[in-house]
């Protein structure tokens, strides 16, 4: 094998990722700068996300990092399952309490690293 012939090999496999959805109503550069949601950008969005939730199905974790940003909270869970979790309302981490009941997107991967389900609670 040459390597022209490994090189359009990679490129191939590059452009075959699936690409990143839009989301519809969600300013994702306010949403990236919204950590534990202390700022209230994502609560004026929480309705707009609800809608554009299933659009991160299937999505990897890098791609879902790339999209949201780092999680504010994530959870390595048995059988290599993750979740990524997202503040939609202020936490309790914006005044240093870290016991909080605000809403949240929460996205749990599977052990292959794709998004399998997508949930506010």
């Amino acid at each position: 094998m040459n390597i022209n012939s490994i090189v359009l090999i990679l490129l191939f496999c590059v452009s075959c990722d699936k690409p990143l959805p839009s989301l519809e109503g969600i300013d994702l550069q306010r949403w990236k700068e919204d950590r534990n949601a202390c700022h209230n950008f994502r609560i004026l969005m929480r309705e707009a996300i609800d809608k554009e939730k299933n659009k991160l199905l299937a999505l990897d974790q890098m791609q879902i990092v790339e999209l949201l940003g780092r999680p504010d909270q994530n959870e390595l869970y048995k059988r290599n399952q993750k979740f990524f979790y997202y503040f939609i309302q202020p936490s309790g981490l914006c005044s240093g309490d870290y016991e909080t009941n605000a809403a949240r997107l929460i996205i749990r991967f599977n052990a292959m690293g794709l998004a399998k389900e997508v949930s506010i609670e």
